[in-house]
């Protein structure tokens, strides 16, 4: 039934596809270099965002009103070419989604975070291989998930069906996706253009209430990404950053300088967030890790209960029948991984194997609760299989770091597939053709998301964790792998306690987000937000309430154009500071170097 009404009003779109021997165009040329085009332009900005707020936007909707723009309005306007079919508009989103989603290969989370520790940054090629290669192996997983946890009622994989909707939805009213493509583009223009003024032309001033609320990093951040991000996380995020970011730092920075546990230099002026954030990290990790992982596994624990009561259990077992072309990519990618972690980072192939199993199984919890939630967890997922490492090597900080890359990877193109699958399977797509798509992107995205990060970050230990970059997932990965190697006692006394207190909070806060009842767990702040807003500059958590307390004002007075536009122009914003932040930071180094 919730199908059924997903589709409804794209019916007519869908139902004349499926009826009679008409084979529509699928892997189509056109379609899978728009595709991959689109994920060249859409890839950095999930790089940039995922450096400078720990989050990332799926890129599969843009994509899709983008290429359907192009190719069945102003292409069939100037050469009158062949319809642009839906099953190529799936084609296109899925190679462009699968390139942005690249970051969840370890980009801004455990490989800058294992530059951190050890000073080892990969070249080029090697980190374009790496990345590759745990993103290469979700794929394969996905492909054998897919038979059980598709066809589970229980699982509704939400963020499929709003791509499913969207992609219904521009071939019933393509005069409304022109419409909102359009406002796409002004707000990226606008985004691009506030953001050149204030880099090229003159700095907009950051304002501050007075000189030690400046410190604290309380400051006005002129940033359109921000105020983006802030409409598509909504209200309830947008609050538990502005109320984590009070506590943090209008609450715990003040009294941690009172208290001398941080020192600040005698001529200390503007923002002092290096320094505040090596404290305060440890709180807000320790809230996040805690509350992530005690929702999943009361998450988990209900879905085996309702699925034993179902009589859906077994599904989880049931494989595809045996085709040679999959186990081959299998048996690909499992060599592909064990040597990379061999040869680049010096871990035995025995503990390198061990992490195939690992990444199975947590690549398919990551699945199940996307499937059941729409949210996935990857920030979880790499968290516990550092704290698996963390049990099996201690003290190896390339093995709790980058074998544990190889689970938070796959799992993260697992459950990026697995939408996509979701989508394919409504259609009538070929999933075959879906994994080429996928295996397309991930080669596109490997490839551009390297070359922009070693662009931005080309100095990742002077240039990571400051206001400019705080890179808060790679504080996270850093943090879990230097106290699994070092042992808490290598903490001081106060951090410990901080870590206990946070540890606490997050463990509550997860129990209760997934036993209460939704209506009621909306009410609640959110875990990892309140965590979050502990690593990141007040001034960035501020403006992101800001863009979530605005899209919600906007919504109550005018309801349906922020329900059809509000994403869209979001979205623009954010691609259109990314892009041109990317261009400024390339090109302010290109002069440094000069």
């Amino acid at each position: 039934m919730f199908q059924q009404e997903k589709i409804g009003h794209g019916e007519a779109a869908v139902s004349h596809r499926r009826t009679g021997p008409v084979i529509e165009r699928e892997l189509s040329l056109r379609a899978t270099l728009t595709g991959m085009l689109l994920g060249v332009l859409l890839t950095p900005s999930n790089v940039y965002a995922g450096l400078k707020i720990g989050w990332s936007f799926n890129m599969a909707i843009i994509a899709l009103l983008i290429g359907f723009s192009f190719w069945q309005g102003m292409a069939r306007r100037l050469w009158n070419g062949p319809e642009w079919t839906l099953h190529e508009s799936n084609i296109n989103q899925t190679v462009a989604s699968a390139a942005a989603s690249i970051i969840s290969g370890g980009l801004v989370a455990p490989i800058p975070a294992y530059t951190l520790l050890t000073g080892n940054q990969l070249d080029p090629l090697p980190m374009m291989a790496w990345v590759f290669s745990v993103s290469f192996l979700g794929i394969w997983i996905a492909w054998y998930l897919r038979p059980s946890l598709i066809n589970d009622s229980g699982l509704t994989f939400p963020e499929g069906m709003a791509t499913l909707e969207t992609l219904t939805h521009v071939y019933s009213h393509g005069a409304e996706s022109a419409r909102r493509l359009s406002v796409l583009f002004g707000a990226g223009l606008f985004s691009a253009s506030v953001k050149a003024a204030d880099t090229f032309i003159a700095a907009f001033p950051r304002w501050a209430p007075n000189a030690h609320w400046e410190r604290l990093t309380f400051t006005f951040d002129p940033s359109l990404l921000l105020f983006g991000f802030g409409g598509i996380i909504g209200l309830r995020v947008g609050l538990s950053l502005l109320i984590g970011a009070a506590l943090a730092w209008g609450g715990i920075a003040p009294w941690l300088l009172a208290r001398h546990l941080v020192t600040l230099p005698a001529d200390a002026a503007g923002p002092q967030f290096s320094l505040l954030v090596n404290w305060l990290l440890w709180p807000g990790v320790s809230l996040m890790a805690c509350a992530t992982l005690s929702s999943l596994s009361l998450r988990l624990l209900r879905q085996t209960k309702g699925n034993g009561a179902s009589g859906n259990a077994g599904r989880a077992f049931r494989l595809p029948r045996p085709q040679p072309a999959p186990a081959i990519g299998l048996l690909l990618s499992i060599a592909l991984v064990v040597t990379l972690q061999a040869t680049l980072f010096g871990i035995d192939v025995v503990m390198a194997l061990l992490t195939i199993p690992l990444a199975l199984c947590l690549a398919a919890v990551a699945a199940r609760v996307v499937g059941a939630t729409g949210i996935p967890p990857i920030g979880a997922i790499g968290q516990l299989s550092q704290l698996s490492f963390g049990v099996v090597a201690p003290g190896q900080v390339a093995i709790n770091l980058m074998s544990a890359n190889t689970a938070g990877g796959a799992a993260g193109q697992c459950t990026d597939l697995m939408n996509d699958f979701k989508v394919g399977m409504l259609i009538g797509a070929t999933p075959a053709k879906q994994v080429v798509a996928q295996c397309l992107g991930i080669a596109v995205g490997s490839i551009v998301g390297v070359l922009v990060y070693r662009a931005l970050i080309p100095d990742p230990q002077a240039m990571l964790l400051s206001e400019q970059w705080p890179a808060p997932a790679a504080a996270t990965w850093k943090a879990v792998a230097q106290t699994l190697a070092l042992g808490l006692d290598s903490l001081s006394a106060d951090i410990r306690l901080a870590i206990l207190a946070g540890g606490i909070a997050g463990v509550l806060f997860g129990l209760l987000e997934s036993a209460l009842p939704s209506t009621r767990a909306r009410l609640l702040p959110s875990p990892a937000a309140l965590g979050l807003a502990f690593i990141l500059p007040a001034s960035v958590s501020l403006m992101m309430a800001l863009g979530a307390i605005v899209t919600w004002l906007c919504g109550l007075r005018w309801p349906g154009l922020t329900e059809r536009y509000a994403v869209t122009l979001a979205a623009g914003l954010v691609a259109g500071e990314s892009m041109t932040g990317i261009g400024a930071s390339i090109w302010q180094l290109a002069r440094g170097g000069a």
